[in-house]
């Protein structure tokens, strides 16, 4: 019965975290960037942190947030990141409809990698940041 459902893979969906501009950015924004040619629909993101902030264990609370619609190639900002938060380990777990489907993915900021080593440039953003696709 399993194998009769339909697994529908999320292509052109990303999770960027950007730092503010500033030379010590204390807080990170954290966008979910639709590149698809197409809008998507009824979009839910759950965020969580965990892991160890100085020898530490720490997670964060779930919190939730719905958008109706974010049109073709755009993006929305989601959160913003504290910047002791960026040291956990942050998880994003994304929903949405598309042309009568569900999808869903998650992507996770392991920690350590919001880090300026690692960053590229976010399409539609033309900032330096992290991003998961």
């Amino acid at each position: 019965m399993k194998k009769d459902i339909p697994v529908h893979k999320v292509e052109d969906i990303a999770v960027a975290i950007i730092p503010e501009e500033g030379e010590t950015p204390e807080f990170w924004e954290v966008y979910l960037v639709n590149l698809k040619e197409d809008g998507i629909n009824n979009i839910l993101v759950n965020s969580t942190g965990y892991g160890q902030i100085d020898g530490e264990n720490v997670k964060t609370t779930t919190l939730r947030y719905y958008y109706e619609h974010i049109p073709p190639a755009s993006c929305v900002k989601i959160e913003i990141l504290q910047h002791k938060l960026r040291k956990l380990a942050n998880e994003y777990w994304v929903s949405f409809s598309l042309n009568g489907h569900m999808y869903d993915k998650k992507y996770i900021f392991v920690q350590g990698s919001l880090d300026t080593t690692n960053f590229t440039e976010i399409p539609l953003l033309d900032r330096g940041g992290v991003m998961i696709k």
